[in-house]
C-alpha cells in the first residue's frame, strides 16, 4: 500500500530515533523547525506518488504486478533507468532540495545483483535474506537511507591498519544471540548520510574495496533507525538558523531543505536475517562500483531538476532588476541551461545504454554514468556564478525581512532604496533574491553545489573508473587501422 504524505509523517513521528543537534538531544525531530524542511522533501515522494499525472514516473509494477514506490523498485529495464532520471528531475523542481531517497534506491539495485553473485560464489543466502526484506520495505511504503562513506581516518592507511579501528564500520563480535535471534555486532560511523534523519531502515554498505586480510570491513546489513546503539549527530548548514527567525522570506526555501548526519553505530546487533555481505571480500569492490555507477546516474536528474529552478530565479531576478533584455544576460541563462542540459543528457544516455546484470535487473552503462558525475562535479559551479552575476550584490547584503516590515522610517527605505523595475514589489525581489542566495551559498548550497562534488565520490573517484573503462587500447587501435600502421 502506498502512504499518503501524512501518513509519512507519522509513520517517522513514531520512530524513537537518538538525534542530537547543536549538542543538545532532539525530542521530537518531526516538529523541529530546523529540521522540518528536510522531512518535507521526502513527504514530497510521497505526495507525487498520489497524484494521477505523475503516476508514471513516481509509481512502479513489480513482476508480481503489485505497485510500489519508485524509489522501492528494482530496475527491470533501461525504461526503469530513463524514468528514474526524469522523476529525480521532477522532484529537483518541486523541492529545489534534496529529496533524500535516492541513496536507498541506488543501494536497493546494487545489492540486488551484488548478493546474485556472492550467492552464486559462495553458496550463501544473501539475495533471499535481501528480497524479503525489499518486499518488507515495498510492502509498508517505508524509506531507506543509503549508508556508504565511512570517516576514513588515515587516507594513506587500509582499514584494518587504521590507529582506530572503528574509522571504517567493521564486525566486533559474531554468533550473537538476543531476544532468540542470531547474528553479529558491528561498530563504527557512517558520515554525510543525507536524509537518514527522515528513513525508517538504512541499509549499509562497505565505503571500498577491502582486501582479503580485512574481512571484518566487508559487511554489508540493514537495521531500523531505532535500534540501539544507532545514533545520528545533525550537521550544520549555512544559515540554518535561520529557520528559528519566524520569517519566511530570509530562508530562501521555506518548505523543502535536506539534512545530513554523522551516523554512529556504538556496537549495533544486526540479525543474520539483515545480513547481505559478510567476509566475501571480493564482492566488496563489486558492490561499491555498482552503488557508484547508480548514483551517479541519478545526479543527471536530481541536480538537473533543482538547476531548472536557480535557472527560472536567475531570469526572474534579470525581470525584477529590469535588465532582463541586455544581451549579456541573456547569453548567460542560455549558458546554464546548456549547462544543465548537458547534465541530463548524461543521466538519459547512461541509463539508455544500461544492461541486463544475471540477478535480472539493470545496470546503467558505467563508463557514462561516471562522465555524467564529472561533468556534475563542475556545471552546476558555473551555473550558480553566472545566476550570482545576474542577481547583482544584493543578493548578500540585502536588508532582513524584519527590517523590510519594520514600522517607520526603517521599513520605508527598505522598500523605497530597493525598488528596481516597475511593476515589481520589493517583497517579491527579495524573495527571488534569497532563493538564489538559498541554492547559492545557504541551506541548499551543500545539496547542490558541494554535493556536486562530493557526493557519489569525489571528482578524482570518476577519473579513475573513466580511465578504467575508456578502453583505450581498442582506441589506438582504431587509429592505427586508419593510419595504416603496420607492426
Amino acid at each position: 500500500m502506498l502512504m499518503t504524505g501524512e501518513q509519512y509523517i507519522e509513520s517517522i513521528r513514531k520512530i524513537k530515533m537518538e538525534v542530537y543537534l547543536m549538542g543538545k538531544r532532539v525530542e521530537s525531530p518531526v516538529d523541529d523547525p530546523i529540521l522540518r524542511p528536510s522531512l518535507n522533501s521526502v513527504r514530497a515522494t510521497y505526495d507525487l506518488a498520489q497524484k494521477a499525472e505523475y503516476a508514471d514516473l513516481m509509481i512502479a509494477t513489480e513482476p508480481d504486478g503489485k505497485k510500489v514506490n519508485r524509489f522501492n523498485h528494482i530496475h527491470r529495464s533501461t525504461d526503469d533507468l530513463i524514468k528514474k532520471v526524469k522523476m529525480q528531475r521532477l522532484l529537483g523542481q518541486q523541492t529545489a532540495a534534496c529529496f533524500q531517497r535516492c541513496v536507498g534506491m541506488d543501494a536497493f539495485n546494487s545489492v540486488w545483483s551484488t548478493t546474485y553473485d556472492t550467492d552464486k560464489k559462495h553458496g550463501t543466502h544473501y539475495h533471499e535474506n535481501f528480497k524479503k526484506f525489499l518486499e518488507y520495505v515495498q510492502d509498508n511504503d517505508f524509506t531507506v537511507d543509503g549508508a556508504m562513506t565511512d570517516p576514513k581516518g588515515d587516507r594513506s592507511k587500509a582499514q584494518n591498519e587504521q590507529e582506530d579501528p572503528d574509522m571504517f564500520v567493521h564486525v566486533v563480535e559474531r554468533n550473537v544471540t538476543r531476544d532468540g535471534k542470531k547474528g553479529i555486532i558491528v561498530r563504527g560511523a557512517k558520515a554525510h548520510q543525507t536524509g537518514i534523519l527522515n528513513s525508517h531502515e538504512v541499509i549499509v554498505m562497505p565505503t571500498q574495496a577491502v582486501k582479503p586480510d580485512a574481512k571484518d570491513y566487508a559487511i554489508a546489513f540493514a537495521v531500523p533507525l531505532d535500534t540501539p546503539g544507532l545514533f545520528l549527530i545533525i550537521g550544520r548548514q549555512s544559515c540554518d538558523t535561520r529557520k528559528l527567525e519566524g520569517g519566511e522570506i530570509d530562508v530562501g526555501n521555506k518548505e523543502f531543505g535536506g539534512v545530513e548526519a554523522l551516523t554512529v553505530f556504538d556496537n549495533v546487533f544486526v540479525p543474520e536475517d539483515r545480513i547481505f555481505l559478510d567476509g566475501e571480500t571480493e564482492f566488496a569492490g563489486e558492490l561499491v562500483e555498482r552503488f557508484a555507477g547508480y548514483h551517479r546516474q541519478s545526479y543527471g536528474g536530481c541536480k538537473v531538476g533543482v538547476g531548472d529552478v536557480l535557472i527560472g530565479a536567475a531570469a526572474t531576478i534579470a525581470d525584477y532588476n529590469g535588465a532582463a533584455k541586455a544581451s549579456h544576460v541573456k547569453d548567460k541563462i542560455i549558458e546554464m541551461t546548456h549547462l544543465n542540459e548537458t547534465l541530463y543528457c548524461c543521466g538519459i544516455a547512461c541509463s539508455a545504454e544500461g544492461t541486463k546484470t544475471e540477478s535480472g535487473n539493470f545496470i546503467i552503462n558505467l563508463l557514462l554514468a561516471n562522465v555524467c558525475k564529472q561533468n556534475v562535479t563542475r556545471f552546476p559551479y558555473e551555473i550558480v556564478r553566472l545566476a550570482e552575476d545576474i542577481a547583482g550584490g544584493i543578493m548578500v547584503t540585502a536588508p532582513s525581512e524584519k527590517d523590510l516590515h519594520a514600522p517607520g522610517k526603517v521599513g520605508e527605505a527598505v522598500k523605497k532604496y530597493l525598488k528596481a523595475a516597475p511593476g515589481v514589489t520589493v517583497e517579491n525581489r527579495l524573495r527571488i533574491l534569497r532563493l538564489i542566495e538559498n541554492l547559492s551559498l545557504g541551506t541548499a548550497a551543500v545539496g547542490y553545489r558541494t554535493e556536486s562534488m562530493h557526493g557519489a565520490g569525489s571528482p578524482q573517484a570518476q577519473r579513475i573508473m573513466i580511465a578504467r573503462q575508456g578502453n583505450t587500447e581498442a582506441k589506438k587501435k582504431l587509429a592505427k587501422k586508419i593510419a595504416g600502421v603496420k607492426e
